[in-house]
């Protein structure tokens, strides 16, 4: 199990994140939980609408789209941060290829958590404001 400040540290390598300050990335740490996924288990699945993040720690999972293999990620990557703040469909299938220890935000306690501490929530829409641009680009 992840000691409170390695989980801090998981939390503060995803660039949604990288505004907020040591004390709310803490908070956030504080509503992840660490959790094991053996090999073959689904995270996600293409046009289902999304519920929850994942920072991986260990292991790797299989990004498909449209039934093609897109992309592997393996520990330090993370996915399905746009749950966290949209209730969008999945843009992608993720399995897990081996077994798997993971974080996981779920959005229900992420929104209660902007809501006690809405500064977070600035720092968050403005990570995302800069994800888009730079897509747009």
């Amino acid at each position: 199990m992840l000691g409170k400040d390695a989980k801090t540290k998981a939390i503060a390598s995803v660039p949604l994140f990288a505004r907020c300050s040591k004390r709310e990335l803490a908070q956030i740490a504080s509503i992840a939980d660490e959790i094991d996924l053996p090999a073959g288990k689904t995270l996600m699945k293409e046009g289902e609408t999304g519920r929850e993040f994942f920072v991986l720690l260990d292991g790797k999972v299989v990004v498909t789209r449209g039934g093609r293999r897109r992309d592997i990620l393996e520990a330090g990557d993370f996915l399905g941060e746009i749950a966290l703040v949209s209730r969008s469909p999945r843009t992608a299938t993720v399995t897990a290829e081996t077994p798997l220890r993971v974080l996981v935000i779920r959005d229900q306690e992420f929104r209660s958590l902007l809501e006690r501490m809405p500064s977070i929530q600035a720092k968050v829409l403005e990570a995302l404001a800069d994800r888009l641009a730079a897509d747009a680009l």
